[in-house]
């Protein structure tokens, strides 16, 4: 490709990107405040505290479920048709949580929450997304862009959160703690839908009958390349998950306030996406592989820090800590996986990988209520159990990678 095509063609990338930096920045800015008042609302609601992070787990469910159906839709009708079924699923999830927290139904708000899923796999395509216009120079670059958003959705999320919180008056603390909140859940959806109409990604070709039909799935996966890409991916995502799940139940727990908790989530939501601004630059320079490696290393720190204590630091620097490793391993995997597929295979493989990669996801957010409601007397007897559960996996994804580049270069990227 020529170095005239390749300025048009980011020049068009650069203006996605654009879009998909607000989409991530307003639209995004829901998951912070789900994911801070999920856990604690599930738990107001039901009698068996073992369950209070269901509603998190459910979220998640619904995000994997949600992930081979958007695909194949942005494959047949693109991306804006896509990400418009993401905003549309976030605001009935909204609007039906909002409604669960009214009448004091916990199986409701689990019904809203699935629903909720579908914006959440909906935002996770945005970074490929990112790449479908970009230049092989310019794609983790772009990819790195659009993560950069949620910077703003750290800062925007929480703040929502608190004020929401007060928003409605009633004599349930559950409807005045938390429903105020899922009205706003709806609000950003709604509005930030019409960012959608500037998204300039032209519909996959329909392929003719002739045409190349790409690798079936399981050979797809049986790619060293894309396996490592997506168990990388897998790991990152879980620990990430099973951790944040449960810190705003272990601050609160642990004599903190409901604030508090937020600020450690906000906190957490910013080292998860300040880092994306030079993410994409490191791996230009060093490699995939060796950003991905510092990302696993990063997450091992975090649940050190965590099992050292649980005074307000030790949350702070550990959830800081859990952010900045998810960036490193998640756009380190999607950068792999990105530039190991042919585009006529973009549907199946990226839907697969998000089937997968929110698979274990939400086993992740499953085993963290457990872990931290269920393994112990006390919150920190829990939390301690929810940090111990990120060492085999830790070294799962580590081996994998290892093994990678290990291999000969051209049996690598087989």
């Amino acid at each position: 490709m020529s170095d005239i095509t390749i300025q048009t063609a980011d020049t068009k990338a650069r203006r996605n990107v654009a879009v998909l930096v607000l989409a991530q920045a307003i639209l995004g800015s829901q998951m912070p405040m789900i994911f801070t008042v999920g856990g604690l609302a599930g738990q107001a609601l039901t009698t068996n505290p073992c369950f209070a992070t269901l509603p998190i787990s459910l979220i998640v469910l619904g995000s994997m479920l949600s992930a081979t159906p958007l695909s194949a839709l942005m494959q047949r009708y693109g991306r804006r048709a896509g990400f418009w079924a993401g905003a549309a699923g976030g605001a009935l999830g909204g609007l039906i949580c909002f409604y669960g927290l009214y009448i004091a139904s916990f199986p409701v708000f689990l019904i809203g929450s699935l629903c909720t899923g579908v914006y959440m796999s909906a935002q996770g395509f945005y970074r490929f997304a990112a790449a479908d216009t970009a230049s092989d120079d310019f794609r983790p670059k772009a990819i790195s862009y659009v993560m950069a958003g949620g910077l703003i959705s750290a800062f925007i999320g929480p703040q929502l959160s608190k004020v929401g919180a007060g928003l409605i008056e009633s004599p349930s603390a559950v409807v005045s703690s938390f429903a105020g909140i899922y009205l706003f859940v709806v609000t950003l959806n709604v509005l930030g839908s019409l960012l959608f109409l500037f998204l300039d990604i032209p519909k996959p070709p329909i392929p003719a009958e002739d045409a190349p039909r790409g690798r079936s799935r399981m050979e797809l996966l049986k790619t060293p390349r894309i396996a490592v890409a997506v168990i990388c991916a897998m790991v990152s995502y879980a620990l990430m998950n099973l951790v944040m799940t449960s810190t705003p139940l272990a601050v609160v727990g642990c004599g903190f306030e409901q604030n508090t908790a937020a600020d450690v989530v906000s906190a957490h939501v910013i080292a998860m996406f300040l880092p994306s601004f030079f993410t994409g630059h490191l791996i230009a320079r060093f490699g995939v592989e060796k950003i991905l490696a510092t990302g696993l290393v990063i997450l091992a720190g975090a649940g050190a820090v965590a099992l050292s204590g649980v005074a307000l630091e030790n949350f702070f620097i550990a959830l800081v800590l859990l952010g900045l490793g998810w960036n490193f391993g998640f756009i380190g995997a999607t950068t792999m996986l990105a530039g190991a597929h042919e585009a006529h295979e973009r549907g199946r493989m990226q839907g697969l990988n998000d089937l997968l990669v929110f698979g274990g996801v939400t086993f992740a957010s499953l085993a963290s209520g457990g872990l931290m409601n269920c393994s112990g007397g006390t919150a920190q007897e829990g939390w301690t159990a929810v940090n111990l559960a990120m060492a085999p996996f830790l070294v799962l994804a580590g081996g994998a990678l290892i093994w990678l580049v290990l291999r000969p270069k051209d049996e690598a990227a087989a």
